[in-house]
């Protein structure tokens, strides 16, 4: 069901308010390029500082724009289970193709929690789940064995965005699933470790400033060109290490204004660069336009 490359978008901000045409521009450059998807509304896409309203605008805004031309998933998780159940209706209804869903952050549940969340959410809606594993932000860790029992218990529960930054994860993830499960990275540096043990693509944030860059590695890989994906990784790694100099999305949103396709405005507690690391990025940036050119 999931596999390739999907971008996780970015909300442009103008004057604290979601800027509906930058924002159509975004998604139209990413269809143009040939993403696989694109996912609304999640960490990228600040959805900790967007009103329940401005989720719901974002979402119907994607799936608007998109007009079936690339899969959209949102991004619908919560640390509160009747809340992420609420959200992945709403979005549901509003007609998107998938739902990716966080493990539950700040609570820190047990396995066995973590597996009657997904189960409850699962059960709740028909939409494929992507789930997302990400411990680093959450302070909980989707362990392999829950995933392979939600796998097994709820059909619907079909891919994972997997971002423990373990190669041996993937690995162990790929042997237990059956072979329809999929397994996404969830870090743009891991794609190529990550897919050589089992991974079919990636949920990306550097997709929204080279759409077609990043889609291009994924497909060279999984056409068998792996020299190929190496060698364009290669050129990418600068990239994909700044864009995460400081808190996402602050780098890419960064990056995206000094091309004048929207602002760099983040909503607080989020806040700009530093002038330091503006430059590093700013310099990261000129060298790979210099050897794309």
């Amino acid at each position: 069901m999931f596999r390739g490359t999907y971008t996780a978008l970015v909300t442009p901000f103008r004057n604290g308010e979601i800027d509906v045409a930058a924002f159509e521009q975004l998604i139209e450059r990413q269809i143009a390029a040939g993403i696989t998807g694109v996912i609304a509304v999640g960490t990228t896409g600040e959805s900790p500082t967007l009103s329940h309203d401005e989720r719901e605008q974002v979402i119907r805004l994607t799936v608007q724009i998109a007009k079936g031309r690339c899969q959209m998933l949102a991004g619908t998780g919560s640390y509160s289970t009747r809340d992420a159940v609420a959200a992945t209706e709403a979005a549901e209804k509003l007609g998107v193709d998938g739902a990716l869903i966080v493990a539950p952050y700040y609570n820190k549940p047990s396995q066995e929690g973590l597996f009657r969340h997904f189960q409850t959410i699962a059960r709740a809606t028909s939409l494929p789940i992507m789930l997302y594993n990400i411990p680093g932000r959450c302070g909980v860790d989707i362990a392999a064995a829950t995933v392979e029992r939600l796998a097994c218990e709820c059909r619907n529960i079909v891919s994972i965005k997997e971002a423990s930054g373990s190669v041996e994860r993937v690995a162990e993830l790929r042997g237990r699933m059956h072979d329809g499960f999929t397994i996404l990275s969830g870090d743009d540096g891991l794609t190529l470790p990550f897919m050589a043990v089992g991974a079919v693509g990636v949920v990306s944030v550097a997709s929204n400033l080279l759409p077609a860059e990043v889609c291009a590695v994924v497909r060279a890989f999984d056409s068998g060109d792996v020299a190929g994906a190496q060698r364009l990784h290669r050129c990418l790694g600068g990239i994909f290490k700044e864009l995460f100099i400081e808190p996402n999305p602050v780098p890419v949103k960064t990056a995206l204004s000094w091309r004048g396709q929207m602002t760099s405005e983040v909503r607080l507690p989020l806040c700009e660069m530093t002038a330091a690391n503006q430059t590093r990025l700013r310099e990261t940036l000129d060298v790979f336009d210099r050897e794309a050119a």
